[in-house]
């Protein structure tokens, strides 16, 4: 059999090495369309602060390792798939065929429609060609507007404050991280950045970028700034423009089931451009973490090797470090209909808790400056943990996080079975 993956991320080299454990005759191929071995884009702030180097973005680093394993790594791109003959064409015009597929191809980013956008001096941060260009002009001192304030780009602004540039950073929401704090939470984020330097502007777009040394940034506000580096960090979206008419079911990102296969018999599709069913909410998400994707790339490699297995959730997490402000948000941190709520906030002391309940389970939270408490924040969330009596003891005092989740989870054995799963 010829099992063929299309993208050389987390979720593709570790189907890719599942598929090779279970069935070590068949052939396995990885299709990625970048030149350097299969890398973790999630490593290339890192990168760009200079705590590694290109290596230390790699996601295997030992030489020969995928000759070692067989897996043959093809430098292409996907352009079109016939799910009829089972064939994927290539940009170089070349034919694979398959009997089973995976669709990894991650996201890409959006290029906002902006005059200027494609200047010189104007880039993504999304490859490590992206990361070599920002590198050669990030110097110390060097003026950055950075366009985004999102997830992806506070990791990037944190990036680029230690390499001691004069940062702005354009957000058009009305708070710092739209999609993953509140406005509480949003703006506790844009003040310690403020205080540490930076220049933020919210609920302000960037209308044009004209050219000259250096760059002229034209705001919403009427404000321009001068910038020696433009980074788009307006966001991403699956790469997934080659299914189109193919047969294979999309909406946001490929629809999989919770054995990561797509409504096309031996198609699956695993990390970013999945869209993959979550049986604790009950339907079906895109989740553009790391950790998704290298789980649903084990289930969909299993899967595809002839084993079954089954996703048990789509993990709803992310831990953000903003220039030392430790900031979370799990699972439904809107808040669910029916459901209620609880928040609690010292601005003084950098602390802010909002917790959102349905019935007696704690479904989603935001935390800002709560770092002592970030393992049972998620695990009273992705545990799904029957809180009792303890849901309105932890209304009337959030901060009682500890104790409501030794004895919830305790009493139902989650927590022994944890403490016995640490022991191994």
């Amino acid at each position: 059999m010829h099992h063929l993956i299309l993208g050389a991320g987390p979720a593709g080299v570790i189907a890719a090495e599942t598929i090779r454990k279970h069935r070590p005759q068949d052939a396995v191929t990885i299709v990625g369309d970048e030149p350097e071995p299969p890398y973790s884009r999630m490593a290339i702030p890192y990168l760009l602060s200079g705590k590694i180097g290109e290596q230390g973005t790699w996601l295997r680093k030992e030489a020969g390792h995928y000759d070692a394993l067989r897996i043959n790594v093809v430098r292409d791109r996907a352009t079109a798939l016939d799910t009829a003959s089972r064939t994927v064409t290539l940009a170089s015009g070349r034919q694979l065929g398959f009997d089973t597929m995976l669709v990894a191809t991650g996201s890409m980013p959006l290029r906002p429609p902006i005059p200027g956008i494609n200047l010189p001096g104007v880039h993504p941060c999304w490859t490590l060609e992206d990361a070599r260009r920002i590198m050669a002009l990030a110097v110390r001192g060097a003026r950055v507007l950075q366009m985004g304030a999102g997830f992806i780009g506070c990791i990037i602004m944190e990036a680029l404050a230690a390499r001691g540039v004069q940062l702005a950073v354009v957000e058009m929401g009305d708070r710092m991280v739209p999609r993953m704090m509140g406005p509480t939470a949003g703006a506790m984020i844009k003040d310690w950045c403020l205080a540490r330097g930076v220049q933020v502007y919210t609920g302000t777009k960037v209308e044009a970028i004209s050219p000259g040394a250096p760059l002229s940034v034209r705001l919403s506000n009427g404000e321009r700034i001068g910038a020696d580096l433009v980074i788009s960090a307006t966001g991403v979206k699956p790469a997934i423009g080659f299914l189109e008419g193919c047969g294979v079911r999309c909406k946001t990102g490929v629809l999989a089931d919770a054995f990561m296969q797509t409504n096309v018999a031996g198609i699956y599709a695993a990390g970013d451009c999945a869209e993959a069913f979550d049986n604790f909410s009950g339907r079906h998400v895109v989740s553009a973490i790391q950790p998704n994707a290298s789980e649903q790339g084990r289930v969909a490699g299993l899967n595809m090797a002839g084993l079954r297995a089954q996703l048990q959730a789509v993990t709803q997490i992310n831990v953000l470090d903003t220039l030392g402000l430790v900031s979370t948000s799990f699972g439904e941190w809107r808040g669910l209909p029916g459901g209620d709520q609880v928040e609690v906030t010292d601005r003084n002391a950098g602390r802010h808790l909002s917790l959102q309940f349905k019935d007696d389970l704690m479904v989603g939270c935001n935390s800002v400056g709560w770092t002592d408490h970030v393992g049972v924040l998620r695990g009273l969330v992705e545990g799904q943990v029957r809180l009792g009596p303890w849901k309105d003891r932890l209304k009337a005092d959030p901060t009682r996080l500890v104790e409501a989740y030794l004895a919830s989870a305790q009493a139902q054995g989650q927590w022994q079975g944890a403490r016995d799963e640490r022991r191994r």
